[in-house]
């Protein structure tokens, strides 16, 4: 089958959250906010890491790279969101849809991953402290952060690639806020049965193999901090632990119904409100749900406001 033969759409329209005027409007004064609070916020944990030595460990490590996917996956879809919601007009060509679809399928997949490393890393700090410094040496992290972005790199080639194999001959409209691959792969023409059998495939490496990693991992802590004589060292656990599930939570609750449920089954709507959570709210989250209570993070920004404090007054 020739693609470039058959395929007769040259570009889409995103139909967005909603097509009332006044309420895109809306929408976009909110979504811009969140945008640039997502930014600063992630920014600030990627500065504090990087110039505090105190937080040259593992844990913190995992956190930058976690901090810089946030703002990539925003980046992808947030300011062209912002466009189409600014214009009320979601034209996007193929090529740019093309290209969105491959990026937000990687840096989600990167996402799972990373939550999945992160809570191993949390796993061998809280019940195999004696040899969690040889256990996480530069090494093994440099392993790790490369397993986390390698293989959702493969899945997303993969995957993209069995949805360009088919044509695209109208309709090209995408009931959708941006190019998502389950959204845009049911205007394909033709069975595209094998395809999505392909991407279940893929979800389940992406989401179920990390998420058993997640789940065991914080199902020894629990046991281990359950078993800890002081409260202070078990009150410290639990809060860590705490506010990394939240994120797993509504990271993994809202992609796993995304992606792992029947497209035949699949109400446009539902799926378009269920990638705000994913997309927009929890890249808003993540660095509020890792610094709010972290006494770590606390000292290193007292410690840079009291070094420009220094500057300025000097």
């Amino acid at each position: 089958m020739r693609t470039e033969n058959l395929t007769s759409v040259t570009e889409f329209i995103l139909l967005g959250l909603t097509n009332h005027r006044k309420t895109q409007l809306l929408l976009f004064c909110v979504f811009l906010v969140i945008y640039l609070l997502t930014l600063v916020g992630n920014l600030v944990i990627i500065i504090l890491v990087q110039t505090n030595s105190h937080l040259h460990t593992p844990m913190y490590f995992f956190l930058t790279h976690l901090s810089g996917l946030e703002i990539c996956y925003v980046t992808s879809t947030l300011p062209q969101m912002l466009a189409h919601l600014l214009s009320g007009h979601g034209a996007i060509t193929f090529t740019r849809c093309m290209l969105q679809m491959y990026i937000s399928f990687f840096l989600g997949g990167t996402e799972c991953f990373l939550l999945g490393v992160m809570a191993y890393d949390r796993y061998l700090a809280i019940c195999r402290p004696l040899t969690y410094a040889i256990l996480m040496s530069r090494w093994r992290l440099l392993k790790l952060a490369s397993i986390s972005w390698g293989v959702p790199v493969l899945l997303a080639v993969i995957n993209v690639g069995c949805t360009l194999r088919f044509p695209f001959c109208g309709p090209n409209r995408v009931n959708h806020f941006f190019c998502e691959l389950p959204v845009v792969m049911k205007l394909a023409c033709g069975d595209t049965r094998v395809a999505e059998v392909i991407l279940f495939v893929a979800a389940v490496l992406a989401l179920l193999v990390p998420l058993s990693v997640i789940l065991t991992s914080y199902g020894l802590i629990l046991s281990s901090v359950l078993r800890m004589q002081s409260t202070s060292g078990r009150h410290k656990a639990f809060s860590t632990c705490a506010s990394h599930l939240v994120v797993v939570t509504m990271f993994y609750g809202t992609v796993i119904s995304m992606y792992m449920k029947p497209q035949s089954d699949s109400s446009p709507d539902h799926d378009k409100k269920i990638a705000v959570f994913y997309i927009i709210i929890t890249p808003l989250l993540n660095p509020i749900i890792y610094t709010l209570r972290n006494k770590d993070i606390h000292r290193a920004v007292k410690k840079m406001l009291h070094r420009m404090d220094f500057e300025q007054k000097y």
